[in-house]
């Protein structure tokens, strides 16, 4: 018997739409873009910041830690408990994230902006201010074509499905690819030394 939900997923998974520095992209596309945003990353000792809220902040401390461990990227989580409520007492919640840009985001990091709505003030914020450093900005959103976060990165992956379990699920299995792809580079680059 098929199961509808896997069914499902798949399928969302096949609609996926992406879009690379200004372009269109297939899916192979935006990840071969994407990996190799990551490894220019890498090559120049930047940091990756990775934001979402909620579920999609459950994916993004999990990706901070695959990508420093498994991808060998300099990353730097943004979702301490301490920090967050500090900043939030202070500053709003609204500016949770774009206080941490604004402190401790460099020309040539990344930010990874997580949101299934594509709505969200704090993200959005962050984003602005990521793009004012010159950092690259990679998005992944779902539910309406039109959300705000959709064209806002230089990479932009957004999933046509208004269900949270298969947004956040299709946000993490690309994230989690991108893991595996420079995994399977660094296993290269260690068979070359």
């Amino acid at each position: 018997m098929k199961n509808k939900y896997l069914s499902n997923l798949i399928d969302f998974l096949s609609s996926v739409e992406c879009d690379a520095f200004g372009a269109g992209a297939s899916y192979g596309e935006m990840m071969a873009s994407l990996v190799g945003a990551m490894l220019r990353l890498r090559s120049s000792s930047n940091k990756l910041f990775c934001i979402g809220n909620g579920g999609s902040a459950g994916i993004s401390m999990h990706m901070t830690t695959d990508f420093l461990k498994n991808g060998r990227l300099r990353t730097h989580s943004m979702h301490d408990p301490a920090t967050l409520t500090c900043l939030a007492n202070d500053y709003g919640y609204e500016n949770v994230f774009s206080k941490q840009v604004e402190m401790a985001a460099d020309e040539g990091d990344m930010l990874i902006a997580v949101s299934s709505s594509g709505k969200s003030e704090n993200i959005l914020r962050a984003v602005t201010l990521a793009k004012e450093k010159n950092c690259t900005v990679v998005t992944l959103s779902g539910f309406e074509r039109d959300n705000p976060l959709r064209r806002t990165g230089d990479i932009n992956i957004y999933v046509p499905c208004s269900e949270y379990g298969i947004v956040e699920s299709i946000h993490q299995l690309i994230l989690q690819q991108a893991v595996d792809e420079l995994m399977a580079r660094n296993s290269v680059e260690a068979d070359g030394n």
